[in-house]
């Protein structure tokens, strides 16, 4: 599998086979990582991280992985560039791609890293837009497979807000790898339709399904994976919170939700979570609302059934797969 040169933006940009060969590449990686096994094959080559949005997990896991493939990296925030400022997207683009041998961007808009892309002349990853989540869905998957053996067949089903970036990304990545992906949520909060008939589309040749539920029983029922994450986005305006509450306090991934599902079924979030009162936000919103656990009660988050913190950790080995990948 050759995918060098290649842009990580979406994974509709990426056949079935090709996302196997990165979860299997992020698997040999992780062994390798794990056994003290030097890999630092793009030693020499240079990259750089664009971040309009502030992260933990993106951010360490592209700079660890890239220091272990020996890769050189620069870490660019807002106030440490005049992209979109005092120069346009695209100039900046050409003068990292001549600097750089890839760039990583993770802000807000889709159409931003695809500019990037189309400029830049390097293979350029998204670490994150308002529309899509594509490295936290290798993860996702990767970790699915370490703890329930397969992918093919099983039952996925995201609670919460489903159109979302990562919603939107794993609807994708189960059609494209034969889950059955379930949206349970308000049907107001479903994926765009344009995109749910893309993954339809892609499902129909996987043998895959996708189910569409504004039902807990329904949505939750013999399901294998209930993933969830927090209710209001990052960039999304305080003012949602209300409204957002209002439409999601039944759909919080409790003991009873995953008693619904399979006896086996791991709980999975992308975090941050507000599963507690011990974050500055999670704290005023208890205050404020009188709801100390959000999206999911701390029971489960540190239950048995949890595989946060698996997920969170093959962040690093499925980015560091796509970076040797495009940039081998």
């Amino acid at each position: 599998m050759n995918l060098r040169g290649r842009n990580f933006l979406k994974l509709l940009d990426f056949t079935s086979d090709e996302i196997r060969y990165l979860l299997d590449l992020s698997a040999e990686l992780k062994r390798m990582k794990m056994a003290g096994v030097s890999h630092r094959y793009l030693t020499g080559k240079n990259i750089v991280l664009l971040f309009e949005k502030t992260s933990t997990r993106t951010r360490c896991a592209f700079e660890v992985g890239a220091m272990d493939l020996g890769l050189g990296v620069t870490f660019l925030d807002p106030g440490s560039s005049q992209m979109g400022k005092k120069e346009s997207i695209a100039d900046t683009a050409r003068v990292l791609g001549r600097m750089y041998d890839g760039i990583e961007y993770r802000g807000f808009s889709q159409k931003i890293v695809e500019d990037i892309a189309r400029y830049s002349g390097v293979p350029v990853w998204n670490g994150l837009t308002d529309d899509f989540h594509p490295t936290q869905v290798l993860a996702a998957l990767l970790t699915i497979e370490e703890k329930l053996g397969r992918l093919r067949g099983l039952n996925f089903t995201f609670m919460g807000d489903a159109r979302n970036n990562v919603a939107n990304s794993m609807m994708i990545g189960c059609a494209k790898m034969g889950l059955n992906f379930t949206a349970c949520a308000p049907s107001h909060l479903y994926p765009k339709a344009e995109l749910i008939r893309e993954a339809e589309k892609i499902a129909a040749k996987t043998g895959s399904t996708l189910r569409f539920t504004s039902d807990i029983d329904e949505g939750a029922s013999d399901t294998d994976i209930i993933y969830t994450d927090i209710w209001v986005s990052m960039g999304e305006p305080d003012s949602v919170w209300e409204e957002r509450i209002a439409a999601l306090k039944k759909y919080q991934v409790n003991k009873d939700l995953m008693a619904k599902a399979k006896p086996t079924a791991l709980f999975m979030h992308c975090l941050p979570s507000f599963h507690d009162t011990n974050t500055s936000i999670g704290a005023e919103i208890a205050k404020k609302f009188g709801l100390p656990e959000m999206e999911v009660t701390d029971e489960v988050f540190e239950s048995e059934q949890s595989v946060v913190f698996d997920e969170a950790e093959n962040r690093m080995h499925t980015i560091k797969a796509v970076m040797y990948a495009t940039l081998k």
